[in-house]
C-alpha cells in the first residue's frame, strides 16, 4: 500500500526557508521525500539549510529572493521549472517587518503598508505565480499559506499583523475556489513558536515559562517541526479532499 503521507518524487518551494518555521517546514518536506527549492533573503542561511537537506538524500536548490518583489518570485518559480516543475508551493515568508508590534490606532500608514506588503500582497502575488507555473505545465499542485493563530480574533497591540493574517485566510479560501480542481490551496496557522522574529517582537519576562504565561492547554510552546508536520500533511495525498481550509496548530489556544 502506498504511504499517502509520503512526498517522494515531488518538488516543493518554500519561501522564508532560511530560519525558524520555514526551515522546519523545508526539513520535514525533505524527510517526507520531497526535493526542495528554498528561498530567503540571506544566502548563507539557505546554504546551511541546503546542506541539511542534501544530507537527507534530497535535492536542494537555493534562490535568494525578496518575496515583496514579483520579479524575484518569478525567478524562484523559474528555478523550480528547471528542476522539474512545482508540485508544492509554501508561502512561509512573513512576520513583522521591523519586529515592532503596534496598536492599530498608533500605526503610521507606511508601517501598515509594509506589514500588508510582506504578509498579504506577497502571498497574493506568490499564489498567482505558483498557479501560473503549475497550470502552464499542465499538472496538479498544492499551495500552502502560513497564517497565524492571531488571525482568529482581535489582537491587542498587534492589530496590523493579525489583520494581515486574517486576510491571508480569506485569500486562501478564494484561491481554493478559483484554482480547483487542479490546485488545492490551504493554510496552516501556527500558535506561539519562539523563533527569532517572535522573540524580537515580544516582551515576555525571561524568568517565567512562556507556556505558563500564555496558558497553553497542551503545556508547551510549538516548534518549527510541529508546523512542518502539518504542512507535510496538507501537501500530501492524505489531504487530497481538503482545500480552502486553515489548520490551526496552536497547542489548544
Amino acid at each position: 500500500m502506498t504511504n499517502v503521507f509520503r512526498l517522494d518524487g515531488k518538488l516543493a518551494v518554500v519561501t522564508g526557508a532560511g530560519k525558524g518555521i520555514g526551515r522546519g517546514i523545508a526539513l520535514q518536506l525533505a524527510k517526507a521525500g520531497a526535493d526542495l527549492v528554498i528561498s530567503a533573503r540571506t544566502a548563507a542561511d539557505l546554504n546551511s539549510l541546503a546542506a541539511e537537506i542534501q544530507a537527507l538524500g534530497q535535492r536542494a536548490i537555493c534562490v535568494p529572493a525578496d518575496v515583496t518583489e514579483e520579479i524575484q518570485l518569478e525567478a524562484v518559480a523559474t528555478a523550480a521549472d528547471e528542476a522539474g516543475g512545482v508540485d508544492i508551493w509554501v508561502n512561509n515568508a512573513g512576520g513583522l517587518p521591523d519586529a515592532t508590534p503596534r496598536y492599530l490606532t498608533r500605526t503610521p500608514a507606511d508601517r501598515w503598508d509594509a506589514q500588508l506588503d510582506l504578509n498579504l500582497k506577497a502571498v497574493f502575488t506568490a499564489c498567482k505565480v505558483a498557479a501560473a507555473h503549475i497550470n502552464a505545465a499542465n499538472r496538479s499542485g498544492v499551495i500552502v499559506n502560513i497564517s497565524s493563530n492571531a488571525a482568529r480574533r482581535g489582537s491587542i497591540k498587534n492589530g496590523p499583523y493579525a489583520a494581515s493574517k486574517a486576510a491571508v485566510n480569506s485569500l486562501t479560501e478564494t484561491f481554493a475556489i478559483e484554482l480547483a480542481p487542479n490546485i488545492r490551496v490551504n493554510a496552516v496557522a501556527p500558535g506561539p513558536i519562539p523563533t527569532d522574529n517572535f522573540n524580537e517582537s515580544t516582551n515576555f519576562p525571561d524568568d517565567q515559562p512562556l507556556e505558563k504565561i500564555l496558558r497553553v492547554p497542551l503545556g508547551r510552546v510549538g516548534t518549527p517541526d510541529d508546523i512542518g508536520h502539518a504542512v507535510v500533511f496538507m501537501a500530501s495525498d492524505a489531504a487530497s479532499w481538503i482545500t480552502g481550509q486553515c489548520l490551526y496548530v496552536n497547542g489548544g489556544l
